[in-house]
Order: structure tokens, then C-alpha cells, then sequence
């Protein structure tokens, strides 16, 4: 038998026009969802507190509400999802502590991890390949450590920290801006696939609903309020990431940020974050220093190993290679330092660059990818 305090719930969160916010103040005035359709079924001055006529239209005629969620409950269960609701024991603590927790969380996967010690890092949809190779790392460590990563599952910044964290076989959860059952972005269906199976996905809208633009700003809410802090690995001024990091800092979780190039419009969200106050980090263990972690074992920040491509190189191959370093510099500049001939570097880099350890960028420039 369905929870019938879930379905309360689920047909309060149904009325037209009701916000979380409004939702949680009637439940907070009448006791709870199943009163509030009570209350406001008479006439008196609950009218008046419910205040917008079409909010209390649908409060009066609950019986379609009841029947949605019905039926969205079957179809939850057969696709192996569930709805949960703040009187649940699943329910996050954490994300009950923001101004306007969702009233319905759709879960499917590892239900635990709604408890669990998480980071939220989010960042640019188009990201730099730093901004990438950043994100990687940082959610590879943080995983190996034993938190959770948060984000979006969108492409870019949250795309390279789920992925960081699956490459560990660690802990991370996708927050929806549409249905469980909806991908998006459609290239992130393996993404989706992998989380739903060794992660989690969480979203507040029910099953079908379509990504519109606006669901992701209100989205960005239950990613930091998941989280004990948020990581923001590169953004621009304006971005869903700097809106993601003020909610944090609203509801007094940490915000981090990763520093990158001065002259990169896609660190300058980042970089005014930093001028703001946010911690400046540059590894997994800042951000667990920070947050006063100690989980993780000695030596899970110790990454002094090569690249395994990189140490099955033949001796001239890897000589180019050691030459290269994570910032760019043009084909003539890597000539003179290697001491190898035109010809040879082009040959090599060819090598190195389908073994998927250097990038040629616009320019001719040369850098280091791992």
C-alpha cells in the first residue's frame, strides 16, 4: 500500500499556483497536507490565509490532486523510483534547513546518499579544458575520500565531476531540472544511465515533465542544499553557478572556488567569488581541510604516478612529452626546448596527441591534457 502521507503531499504540491514556499507555510499553520485540504474545504478565515483566489479554488476540490499522485506512484514504482516527502526518514536534513525545501523529492538509485557528507560542484556549461580537467580532479578526489559529488548532470563543469567521481567507483548524485525520466542534455545518456545505476538522481518535478529554462534556477537550490559546501570550478559573471553559490551562502554553507587565468572570461565569476571572501582551493584536501574531514586515507591526494599511456612511451616520445606542461606554448617555442627537428616534434605529437595526453589548440599551440 502507498504512504498516504506521501500522497498528501504529492497532491498538495499539485495545486496550481502553490509555490514551495506557500505550501510549507500552510502546512506549518494547519499541521499538515491532509489538514490543510481540510481547513480550507470549509469557508471562514482560512480563506484568508490562503490569500490568491486560484490557490484556494484548487485547496477546495483536492480529489484530481489525489488522483495524479496516485497514478504517478504506480508509475514510480514500476520504473524503480520513488517520491519522498518531509516526513520521511529519507528525507535530507540538510535540504530541509533551506528557506523553501521542495515538498516532493522523485529519488531513483542509492536512496542513502540523500544523508550522506557532499559536495556540490558546479561550474560553465561550455567549459575550458582546464575548467574539465579540474573538475575531473577534484570530484575523483573528493569521491576517493569518501564524499559525495553533487551537481547537474549538465555538460561541461558537472558532466567531468560526475564522471570524476564514477571513475573511483564513489558516491554521486544528479539533480535534475526535469523528470527522472527525461535526459538531459540527450549526448549525457550514458552519464544518466551510469548514475541512475551506481548513483543517484533526484529531482522535484514528477515524471514527464520537460527541462524548461526556468526549472534549472530553481534546481540550483536543492544542489547546494544537499551539500555542506559548494565548488565553483569556473563561471562567468553572469551564470546559474554564481546564483548556485549565493543560495549557499545563504543558507551558511561553504563556498570554494578554483582560481584560473586572469584573462579568461570563464574564471571571472570564479575570480570575483575569491575578491568576496569564497576559500580559494586547489585540491580535493583544501576542500576536506576545510570542512574539517578527515575520512580519507593518507594517501588519497598522492597522485605521483604517471599518466600509464605516458610511461609506455618510447624514450624520445617521452622526452617531448616531459617538455609539455599544462600551459600552451607554440610548436617553435617546444622545438628549441626538446632539441628535436621540426619533422620529428610533428611526428611525435602526433603520437601523443592520439595516445590523448597532449592537445594541439587554435594557433599551433601545444599543452599538456593529464
Amino acid at each position: 500500500m502507498p504512504d498516504t502521507t506521501v500522497i498528501d503531499w504529492m497532491a498538495l504540491s499539485f495545486v496550481p499556483g502553490l509555490g514551495s514556499k506557500g505550501l510549507h507555510q500552510l502546512v506549518a499553520h494547519y499541521g499538515s497536507p491532509k489538514e490543510v485540504f481540510s481547513a480550507c474545504s470549509g469557508r471562514g478565515q482560512e480563506h484568508h490565509f490562503v490569500g490568491r483566489k486560484n490557490v484556494l479554488v484548487g485547496l477546495k476540490k483536492p480529489t484530481p490532486f489525489y488522483e495524479k499522485a496516485g497514478t504517478l506512484l504506480q508509475r514510480l514504482v514500476a520504473a524503480g523510483a520513488e517520491a519522498i516527502c518531509p516526513d520521511d526518514h529519507s528525507y535530507p536534513q540538510l535540504l530541509k534547513q533551506i528557506a523553501d525545501p521542495p515538498a516532493i523529492i522523485y529519488v531513483q538509485g542509492r536512496i542513502e546518499l540523500l544523508n550522506s557528507l557532499s559536495v556540490a560542484m558546479v561550474g560553465s556549461r561550455a567549459a575550458t579544458s582546464y575548467g574539465k580537467r579540474c573538475s575531473f580532479m577534484l570530484a575523483r578526489d573528493l569521491a576517493a575520500s569518501g564524499l559525495t559529488v553533487v551537481s547537474g548532470l549538465a555538460s561541461g563543469i558537472d558532466s567531468e565531476a560526475h564522471s570524476g567521481a564514477l571513475s573511483v567507483q564513489g558516491a554521486t548524485v544528479g539533480v535534475l531540472g526535469c523528470g527522472l525520466d527525461v535526459v538531459y542534455p540527450r549526448n549525457n545518456r550514458n552519464l544518466y544511465e551510469r548514475i541512475r545505476n551506481e548513483g543517484l538522481l533526484v529531482s522535484e518535478y514528477p515524471l514527464g515533465t520537460k527541462p524548461d529554462p526556468f526549472r534549472f534556477p530553481a534546481r540550483n537550490r536543492i544542489i547546494s542544499g544537499l551539500s555542506r559546501g559548494v565548488v565553483v570550478v569556473e563561471a562567468a559573471r553572469r551564470s546559474g553557478s554564481l546564483i548556485t553559490a549565493e543560495m549557499a551562502l545563504d543558507e551558511g554553507r561553504d563556498v570554494f572556488a578554483v582560481p584560473g587565468q586572469i584573462d579568461s572570461l570563464k574564471s571571472a565569476g570564479t575570480h570575483c567569488l575569491l575578491q568576496q571572501g569564497a576559500r580559494l582551493i586547489q585540491s580535493a584536501e583544501d576542500i576536506c581541510n576545510e570542512l574539517q574531514v578527515t575520512r580519507f586515507r593518507d594517501d588519497t591526494f598522492k597522485n605521483t604516478d604517471e599518466p600509464a599511456a605516458a610511461s609506455m612511451l618510447d624514450p624520445a616520445a617521452k622526452k617531448l612529452f616531459d617538455a609539455i606542461d599544462v600551459y600552451s606554448c607554440s610548436r617553435n617555442t617546444l622545438i628549441a626546448a626538446s632539441g628535436m627537428g621540426p619533422a620529428k616534434v610533428t611526428e611525435l605529437l602526433l603520437l601523443l596527441e592520439l595516445e590523448g595526453l597532449v592537445e594541439i589548440l587554435p594557433g599551433d599551440e601545444i599543452r599538456r591534457v593529464i
